[in-house]
């Protein structure tokens, strides 16, 4: 496992948990979705992210901040700011806890695949995140949110 840190070399577990779906669409197009923050509540497979917090940020781009309205348990407000950007293949974004959210946009025969990634390796509190499983409530709501991504792009179908 190698993270932005170098190579882990069996010190700690590896902190990052992936899902992958290839989805029969263009990669651009995936992309433009996941640049709009107006559609993460559309796409949110984990019923946390609730709405924009009303930002004029219709485009995401390297060091931009965005603004979500949450709910887990409780309704809270979070700004992100996005710390990776290659137009068309990568988007990350991270919050005051560190941790980051990645998608990665890849060509391939059947149409693209998209990565969607929780790492919190570089979180201010990594073991809170293990003890509260968070990466496991994590990946089921990736597996979700790629899903959901799928049938807005592909089939023009928004889930609630």
């Amino acid at each position: 496992m190698t993270d932005e840190h170098g190579p882990d070399q069996g010190r700690r577990p590896p902190r990052a948990v992936s899902v992958s779906r290839v989805i029969a669409a263009d990669r651009q197009e995936l992309f433009d979705v996941v640049a709009d923050p107006a559609m993460h509540p559309v796409i949110d497979g984990s019923g946390s992210v609730r709405a924009t917090r009303g930002e004029d940020v219709a485009r995401l781009a390297h060091g931009v901040s965005f603004g979500m309205r949450m709910r887990r348990g409780l309704a809270y407000p979070i700004t992100n700011h996005v710390v990776e950007f290659v137009e068309g293949e990568r988007i990350a974004w991270r919050h005051f806890h560190g941790h980051r959210w990645r998608y990665v946009f890849a060509d391939v025969d059947a149409g693209t695949e998209v990565t969607e990634t929780f790492d919190w390796s570089t979180s201010r509190f990594p073991l809170g995140i293990e003890l509260m499983g968070f990466p496991a409530k994590n990946l089921a709501g990736m597996r979700e949110t790629l899903a959901r991504l799928e049938d807005l792009v592909v089939h023009g179908v928004v889930r609630r």
